[in-house]
Parts: C-alpha cells; sequence; structure tokens
C-alpha cells in the first residue's frame, strides 16, 4: 500500500525516525522489523538509515495472517523452538548490536480467534532462550518504534471510510501525532525533546519517593518509587553516549517505580492491545507491589495470562506522566495501538522497569538493579489510567505532599 500523501512529508518522517529516533551514526548496522503494509515507506526508511552513515540496513518482514497460521497448526514445541542458526543470530547481535527500529501497523483485531493458550506458552518457552540475548543489549544500542497505517488498523478506527481514504487519514494523524508534518520535524524535535527535559528537571529536584493516584473511576493507589532514579522523558542514551528517541510520538515523562511497593486498585480508562486482541474495561489490584486480583468487561482471560506470564509480570516497571489534554488526546480518537494511546494520558506498565533511569545505570550489572528494586520480566505491558479528573501527590523524601496532576493535568506548581 503506497504512501498516499505528500512524498515530502513521507520523506521528512522516515528522515525523522532515522535521525532522531534512531540517531544512526556512520558505520553501525541498521535493523528494520515491519508488517508488509507499507513497503515503499521502508525502503523510504532504508534509504534515510544509509544517508545517515548506516554501513548495512536488514528488513525483517512480518504478518499476522501467518503468525495466527502458526499458532492453529504448529504445536507449542514447534512455536517455541529457537532454531540454532536463530540464535547463532541473536548471539551475534548481543555481542555487536545493531541498532533497531520496529514499524507498527498490525491490525488491532488481527490476531482475533488465534490460539492464545498456545502462544502464550510458546512465548514463555521462547523467552528462556532468548531474554538473555535481549538483557545483553540493553543500554548498548539505539531502538525506535514509529508506526505507518495498514488497511485493518485505518479501518478499525474510520469504519466508515472506505479503505483507502482510511488508510490516508491515519496517515495525517501518524503525522500529526508525531510531530512530523511541519516544515522542519528535526527542530521541532529539538524543542520538543528540551520542554519535556526541563519537566522533568523540575520533577527530579521534588526529590519523590511515592506517587499517589485518585479518579473518580475507583483509582485508589500508591507507588514507591526508587530513590535512586529519577524521571526522564523521550529522548534517551546509550552506555556509550549515543541519543536516541526511542518513540515517536513521545509526550511522556516517566520513571522506575521500587519492586514491591504498590498498594491499591486502579482503573484503565482506555482498552489495551496486546497481541492483536483487545482487553477492555479492565481493573488491577496490587498488593505488596503484586497485582493479587484483576478484572475486565472484554478478555479477562488475556489480562490473567499476561499478569501470570512471568515471576516480575504481576509487578510495575513504570511510571508515566502525560497530561490529558496532550495532543494525541486532543484528537479525541482512541488509536488501539499502545505506542499512541499510551502517550495520550498517563499510564503504567506491567512487568520490566527501565534500568536507564537510575543515575549512574552505565556503570552498573543486572544483579545491581535488582537489588535497587528495578523489576525485571519477559513482558512491559503499559495501560493507561489517565483519566480527566485524575490527581496525583507526590510525596517528598522529607514527607512534603506535593500536587503533581490536578484534574487530570500538571498542577498549577509544574504547568
Amino acid at each position: 500500500m503506497e504512501p498516499p500523501m505528500k512524498k515530502t512529508l513521507i520523506r521528512n518522517y522516515a528522515k525523522l525516525i532515522a535521525r532522531v529516533g534512531a540517531n544512526v551514526q556512520k558505520g553501525q548496522r541498521v535493523v528494520i522489523t515491519a508488517q508488509l503494509d507499507q513497503p515503499a515507506f521502508v525502503c523510504m526508511l532504508a534509504e534515510e538509515c544509509y544517508r545517515a552513515g548506516a554501513s548495512d540496513v536488514a528488513v525483517e518482514w512480518q504478518d499476522q495472517r501467518l503468525e495466527k497460521l502458526a499458532s492453529r497448526f504448529e504445536t507449542v514445541k514447534e512455536l517455541a523452538y529457537v532454531s540454532p542458526w536463530e540464535e547463532e543470530k541473536l548471539k551475534g547481535r548481543a555481542e555487536r548490536p545493531p541498532v533497531t527500529i520496529r514499524l507498527l501497523s498490525a491490525d488491532p483485531d488481527g490476531m482475533k480467534g488465534a490460539d492464545r493458550e498456545k502462544i502464550t506458552l510458546a512465548s514463555m518457552a521462547r523467552s528462556a532462550i532468548t531474554k538473555p540475548y535481549a538483557d545483553a543489549m540493553t543500554n548498548r544500542h539505539q531502538w525506535c518504534v514509529a508506526a505507518v497505517p495498514s488497511a485493518g488498523w485505518a479501518k478499525k478506527i474510520f469504519p466508515e471510510e472506505r479503505v483507502g481514504r482510511a488508510v490516508e487519514r491515519l496517515w495525517e494523524l501518524i503525522l500529526q501525532t508525531s510531530r512530523a508534518d511541519g516544515k522542519d520535524p528535526l527542530t521541532d524535535w529539538m524543542w520538543h525533546n528540551r520542554a519535556l527535559r526541563d519537566k522533568c528537571d523540575r520533577l527530579n529536584a521534588l526529590d519523590l519517593v511515592s506517587l499517589e493516584y485518585w479518579s473518580s473511576n475507583g483509582t485508589r493507589l500508591k507507588v514507591g518509587l526508587l530513590r535512586e532514579a529519577q524521571f526522564i522523558s523521550g529522548k534517551k542514551s546509550t552506555v556509550g553516549g549515543d541519543y536516541f528517541n526511542p518513540n515517536i510520538p513521545t509526550e511522556e515523562c516517566f520513571t522506575t517505580p521500587k519492586r514491591g511497593e504498590a498498594e491499591g486498585i486502579v482503573y484503565a480508562v482506555k482498552p489495551l492491545s496486546y497481541g492483536g486482541e483487545l482487553i477492555e474495561d479492565f481493573w488491577l489490584r496490587f498488593e505488596g507491589g503484586r497485582v493479587v486480583a484483576c478484572g475486565a468487561k472484554k478478555n479477562k482471560e488475556l489480562l490473567e495470562k499476561i499478569v501470570a506470564m512471568d515471576e516480575g509480570a504481576a509487578y510495575l516497571g513504570e511510571c508515566a506522566l502525560v497530561p490529558f489534554d496532550s495532543p494525541i488526546n486532543r484528537t479525541g480518537l482512541l488509536f488501539y495501538n499502545t505506542l499512541f494511546d499510551e502517550n495520550a494520558c498517563c499510564h503504567l506498565a506491567l512487568g520490566r522497569g527501565y534500568s536507564n533511569t537510575v543515575i549512574g545505570f552505565e556503570k552498573m550489572t543486572a544483579s545491581d538493579f535488582a537489588a535497587l528494586g528495578v523489576n525485571d520480566s519477559m513482558i512491559h505491558v503499559d495501560f493507561m489510567i489517565g483519566a480527566e479528573d485524575l490527581e496525583i501527590i507526590g510525596v517528598t523524601a522529607e514527607g512534603e505532599r506535593v500536587a503533581i496532576f490536578e484534574g487530570g493535568s500538571w498542577s498549577r506548581a509544574l504547568a
């Protein structure tokens, strides 16, 4: 499906992903992962990576239809199998991490009817082999997740439109919310990153030890924060000092909570799109930092599988602050895609915590992070909790209570 819009806008978006998102440097290898929906854009992105200095660019294609067929006909053992050549590839990437770019375009309902039990069991078994290689790459390479339209995703958002027009409207939305529809997106992102960094600096100056969430929908949650961690924003750094923006778009200031310190109940305000299925109207109850109960009006079983994926899946790995009046939320649309919906409003994440929020992470090991209370898991699943009336109180190390959010957005003290 060819990009239907002006090629200049599409080209600028590809350049933004290559130079600001992934920040490809001269001589670096790049791996792009994409569905089969926008081959022309993938070629354009590969060209921009080469122009940025990439030594080589590899593209790994995926297709939901094939994944669904595999879940139907293959056994758990076959689905979980990691071939010697695949493991050798993972080993090579762990030893010399490439820049990785992942383009999302999956149909939110594309895996409906797949054997979820089989997929979950296979994912857990594969992770035992693949996760150590992924862990070895953590904080050692640039990566970026961005999006392109597909017919299925576009029709999910715009069911009343014909396919071509729906795809065109989704292109417009992606470019608009990714701040890629102006004359100079690279400069626009420089100022955007600076504004987010300034907000994080003000949060870090408070020396917060916990956050308390309240909303009229029933949310009553207290989350402990790591004293050794700080709030960071969209722009991150590798241990080697290469900056990159892992998410395009991004509107968040986030930090890593302390494993074992979460008490209360929280209600999601948007559906969660996970593995090609939707979980709707759900809640989670925490005791001792762990999910002890959960419920959902739709797909409760899938939610329970996520929480039970491994030992760390039931603990929190991220607290992210995004005002309710964010550019994405102002569209009034549900994207059915976590990359966008998580940047619409405040969210939390189950599973793996971000170690690069810890001050001095460059010199620390996995055991150091675990000792501090950074959660570890094979998953990192964001879910949105930013109601229009969300109140967040921050508690400082001195016991002072500071308003962080009022009425769903930044308090007057932090606005």
